[in-house]
């Protein structure tokens, strides 16, 4: 296959990628409003698409042993704490708003880079962590006294800080021929993160009868078991399937750059399907965010070759880099695990 035609076929699955993951909260919406506990739908999420991936799981078990913390790690942050937030965000507040702060993620972990870790940002990197502040200050605007549940943007703002753990954990995957697949930290990550939700959510008490019933989605009744089944087939397993899969063969800065149209399809979906409408500097300040976002992403520092606060800096490379967007630490080098979006 020509080089061209692996990029476009690249751009065409990060684009149903991006897709994908933007529709998980607006599926997800309607379960909650429909009686469901925010918590008790990421358990679904997590725990089906858990199922579907064993077979992953089993083919990399050798993972278990050669990177048990980073895959614990992995299953806390990047699975059950930010999906726990993001969907428990949503149900406070529009969809569109809350995966708009979930992008401050690049611009906190470029915080983490600078305090932490004490490597310099260049001043490009500075500026895309203020355009991202100011556009979130229009998106939840700020001159309205703060117009949102204040807890939902807390919740929002958590997931985002998940999203940094997760980031910081690429950094420290692993380098060379000993680099864990991504789709196996992905698999184990989902397996983890079902066994914590599964203690945190209590799944025995939750009224399974409601996946039986409709759910109303901006008015029209809609099966709640055909959102389920989007919210895991679609909107995680082939969403990083598709994500990984793209970045092996685009530049991670493209995939990047693709992967912010997710909080634009989210946005849209929202505003079609459930009636949720932003406002004109809502608009503008959240493709300000998105902007901040992706300048603050792409000009991080490299990790230099020597440890790093207290640890080696490595890389979760393989094959490729997972889910769909290159936002992290450092910008992604090919095959490398770095994901703008944890899965929301």
């Amino acid at each position: 296959m020509h080089a061209s035609q692996v990029r476009s076929a690249g751009l065409g699955l990060a684009l149903v990628s991006a897709f994908a993951f933007g529709g998980s909260g607006v599926a997800a919406k309607p379960l909650i409003e429909a009686g469901l506990d925010p918590l008790h739908v990421v358990w679904l999420r997590v725990a089906g698409s858990a199922l579907i991936m064993l077979p992953v799981a089993w083919r990399h078990r050798d993972l278990v042993l050669r990177r048990p913390a980073l895959l614990v790690g992995f299953g806390l942050l990047a699975v059950a704490g930010v999906q726990a937030c993001y969907f428990a965000a949503i149900s406070r507040i529009p969809v569109g708003v809350a995966l708009l702060i979930e992008y401050l993620a690049p611009a906190l972990v470029l915080g983490w880079v600078r305090f932490v870790q004490r490597r310099p940002v260049t001043r490009a990197a500075a500026v895309g962590v203020v355009l991202a502040v100011a556009g979130l200050a229009c998106v939840v605007e700020v001159w309205a006294g703060l117009s949102f549940d204040i807890l939902g943007l807390v919740l929002a703002l958590a997931a985002a800080c998940c999203q940094v753990g997760y980031f910081v954990l690429s950094d420290h995957g692993g380098d060379g021929e000993d680099a864990p697949d991504p789709l196996g930290v992905i698999a184990y990550g989902l397996l983890v993160g079902a066994v914590v939700l599964t203690l945190v959510a209590r799944p025995w008490g939750m009224d399974f009868s409601l996946l039986g019933a409709d759910a109303s989605m901006g008015g029209t009744d809609v099966p709640a078991g055909l959102l389920l089944g989007w919210i895991v087939l679609i909107a995680t397993v082939l969403a990083y399937v598709t994500g990984v899969v793209s970045v092996r063969r685009l530049s991670p800065q493209v995939a990047g750059v693709v992967a912010c149209l997710e909080a634009v399809i989210a946005t849209v979906l929202a505003w079609v399907l459930l009636r949720e409408h932003l406002s004109a500097p809502q608009i503008i300040g959240g493709a300000v965010v998105l902007v901040g976002a992706f300048i603050a992403q792409s000009q991080a520092p490299k990790a230099p070759s020597g440890p790093v606060a207290g640890g080696q800096p490595e890389r979760l490379a393989a094959p490729g880099p997972a889910p769909s967007s290159a936002s992290g630490p450092a910008p992604a080098a090919e095959g490398e695990l770095s994901s703008g979006h944890a899965g929301t």
